[in-house]
């Protein structure tokens, strides 16, 4: 394999790579929606969407394996590779929490909500900027962006606790909204999981630029 075909088989692993992140970003904003709004059909596209984030992951690892198994890349193209192969996890997980979430739209579909949500889309918001932010990151391969997107988990750590004091008090104070607040505390923590995984995927992105590997989870 030439350095020109090399590139081009990068490329297409890229482009591949950044269509999946684009299915993890609607997948987590489809599946908020529809616990918002009680929304089961955008809550079953999402469940359903899921096989074709997966099908990329596979697409993905098989093309970087290849890659390696054809090239033997070492120093930065290795790297390069690595980095690929970390972050595609990442974004299939993030999208199985995504799964995740619309489940519990269908599980709440008939409930009134014990209280309006409001702490729970604006902790999501935070979360997709993270994700989108890291995203185009690593595109920039811009690590000092890397670092200022890690720290950002600090908010959404700091609503996470809001929202499991608040629901908390809700079902010390009703007994009977238990069951609901249990699934509704179970949603922030899938926010707060997918958090941590883009802040993976900016540590990954300063071992692909400078070798180095960083602990951003502090």
């Amino acid at each position: 394999m030439t350095r020109h075909a090399f590139e081009e088989q990068m490329d297409v692993l890229h482009r591949k790579m950044m269509t999946m992140g684009t299915l993890v970003e609607e997948a987590i904003h489809k599946s908020i929606k529809s616990l918002v709004e009680r929304n089961v059909q955008l809550a079953e596209e999402v469940i359903e969407n899921d096989r074709l984030i997966n099908e990329l992951e596979h697409e993905i690892e098989s093309g970087c394996f290849r890659v390696i198994a054809l090239q033997q890349p070492v120093g930065n193209d290795l790297r390069r590779l690595g980095t690929m192969l970390k972050l595609v996890t990442d974004l299939e997980r993030m999208g199985d929490h995504a799964v995740s979430i619309s489940k519990t739209t269908r599980r709440l579909m008939n409930e009134e909500y014990v209280k309006p949500l409001i702490d729970i889309p604006q902790m999501a918001d935070h979360v997709k900027e993270m994700v989108r932010e890291s995203l185009n990151a690593y595109i920039a391969r811009d690590k000092e962006a890397a670092e200022q997107i890690a720290l950002k988990d600090d908010v959404i750590d700091k609503l996470y606790s809001t929202i499991f004091k608040d629901l908390l008090e809700v079902m010390n104070k009703n007994s009977n909204s238990v069951s609901q607040c249990t699934h509704l505390l179970l949603v922030a923590q899938y926010l707060e999981r997918i958090a941590d995984h883009a802040t993976n995927i900016c540590e990954w992105i300063i071992y692909m630029t400078t070798g180095k590997m960083t602990d951003l989870n502090k």
